[in-house]
């Protein structure tokens, strides 16, 4: 990474890879002064989907103002493609991204990105950073992903998994602490069926409720949606726990 001046922007949904970038910028002091969350309207190639309208709770328990996008409808199936899909979805994040340009004092310096393997994300993300002349902090990428897990485990993060779309993945993993106990389940699972530890193909979704970048741990009450195959959390109310 450059010294060059500027802010640093984090792309933050509240899950654990996302936030897990978001710490590491923090414990280097890169002066991250905007977290920024894209909302999908469905599916997406590019974004965590659910759940993300608590990044708005983790941003006030972290202190950091929050930059919502909102991107239009979009129809996955009129895409020709998955690499246009990509390209379509990235369009309102830089947009947002340019107006934060111009907006904060310095400009951009560099943003922080979340992505462990996923070369569709990340040579997007790469290719947006080049556009907008800042860094890429990535500190997730090509990392074991055990040893990641455990990083965070250790750091304090307290992990809900939020969503499961994978053989082996049952309804009673929704709502689940991503634990030690939990890791080794996994590791199971990948041996059987290939989940990812880190749920990087979209096996699972998680949220941070909690770790030592926040103030306040989110507290949850949530209902299950399961079709048989594949469920999320639903959450029905969510605050932040007094201090």
């Amino acid at each position: 990474m450059s010294d060059q001046a500027g802010a640093w922007i984090s792309l933050f949904s509240g899950g654990k890879d996302s936030s897990w970038a978001l710490y590491q910028a923090l414990e280097r002091d890169l002066p991250v002064e905007r977290l920024v969350t894209v909302h999908p309207a469905g599916d997406s190639y590019m974004y965590h989907v659910p759940e993300t309208g608590l990044a708005t709770l983790a941003a006030e328990s972290v202190g950091i103002p929050l930059v919502d996008v909102e991107p239009d409808d979009f129809d996955a199936d009129a895409a020709a493609d998955s690499g246009a899909q990509g390209d379509d979805e990235l369009e309102p994040l830089e947009a947002a991204l340019a107006d934060l340009q111009t907006d904060l004092e310095g400009g951009i310096a560099g943003l922080t990105a979340g992505a462990v393997e996923s070369e569709y994300q990340t040579s997007r993300i790469e290719g947006m950073c080049d556009r907008l002349e800042c860094d890429l902090f990535a500190p997730l990428w090509q990392e074991e992903p055990r040893e990641l897990a455990e990083a965070m485990l250790e750091a304090g993060f307290e992990i809900v998994i939020v969503q499961v779309a994978a053989h082996g993945l049952d309804e009673a993993w929704l709502g689940r602490t991503l634990d030690a106990d939990a890791l080794d389940d996994l590791e199971t699972l990948n041996d059987e069926y290939g989940v990812h530890l880190l749920g990087e193909g979209g096996e699972f979704e998680t949220l941070v409720v909690d770790g030592p970048h926040m103030d306040r741990r989110i507290d949850l009450e949530y209902d299950i949606e399961w079709d048989g195959t594949r469920g999320r959390i639903r959450v029905t109310e969510a605050s932040l726990e007094d201090v």
